[in-house]
């Protein structure tokens, strides 16, 4: 647990200020979302959310009070961004990876993770398992932060992470790869009776809401885990290493 007067972000991902920001949209640099407190109509400010939403990258207002705790009550002049730990991949890239490796694509698509330690432990999990690489989506997702590079274990260091705007959109572009998508729900059949031979896109929902209808809808194949227990669920990244190491057993 953190003390109160520590800063809730890394230093080393998280900018603050009209001109750090500036610059790191002029360089390309790898930003989560930008975060601008209400209120602020400054024209700098302005500049910097027309610059993001040009470049796909999510514009946040928050209240001022909270940048003030984020930043540690440093000089953030009502604007802050969340900055990657590692620049993405392309899903391109992670498709190039399993064609350089001679094997049927193995990918983890996320939809809408929220906590960056779950992010984090799937990618190690992904490594292990042999996967080729894992999707994430822009919005109302966690990235690739301190916390999740930390919970990765070095993982992120071997194993590309895609961002796209629209999981739906992707999902129909790996079926022309002729990859088949299996969304993780309660409701599916017994993944130990799943045939998971060739290409293989596996998909792990909402850590509450799992997995959205209309990706459910793209899915070939939805596959549970049965539980014995009283509790009616996994937690998101245990069911995905579990799934990933049932896929891996097939290769």
């Amino acid at each position: 647990m953190r003390e109160n007067n520590q800063k809730p972000y890394a230093e080393d991902e998280l900018l603050i200020g009209r001109n750090p920001i500036t610059e790191a949209l002029a360089s390309g640099r790898s930003i989560i979302k930008i975060m601008i407190a209400k209120g602020t109509n400054s024209g700098p400010a302005v500049e910097i959310a027309a610059k993001a939403k040009k470049a796909g990258i999510p514009v946040q207002e928050v209240e001022r009070k909270k940048l003030d705790f984020m930043t540690g009550g440093a000089a953030h002049q009502g604007v802050a961004a969340l900055c990657a730990m590692k620049d993405y991949a392309e899903v391109e890239d992670i498709l190039a990876l399993a064609e350089q490796r001679n094997e049927p694509p193995f990918i983890i698509i996320l939809d809408e993770i929220e906590d960056p330690h779950n992010l984090g432990a799937i990618i190690r999990s992904a490594e292990c398992a042999g996967a080729h690489g894992v999707i994430i989506k822009k919005r109302r997702s966690a990235g690739l932060t301190y916390t999740a590079y930390k919970a990765s274990a070095g993982a992120l260091e071997y194993l590309p992470v895609a961002r796209v705007t629209n999981i739906a959109d992707t999902i129909d572009e790996l079926k022309e790869k002729n990859i088949w998508v299996y969304g993780a729900d309660m409701d599916g059949e017994d993944y130990c009776k799943t045939n998971f031979d060739g290409g293989v896109a596996l998909v792990i929902g909402n850590e509450g809401k799992g997995i959205s209808r209309l990706v459910r809808e793209k899915c070939d194949v939805i596959v549970s885990l049965p539980l014995k227990g009283r509790i009616n669920s996994l937690n998101a990244s245990v069911a995905a290493g579990i799934l990933m190491y049932k896929v891996a057993e097939k290769r």
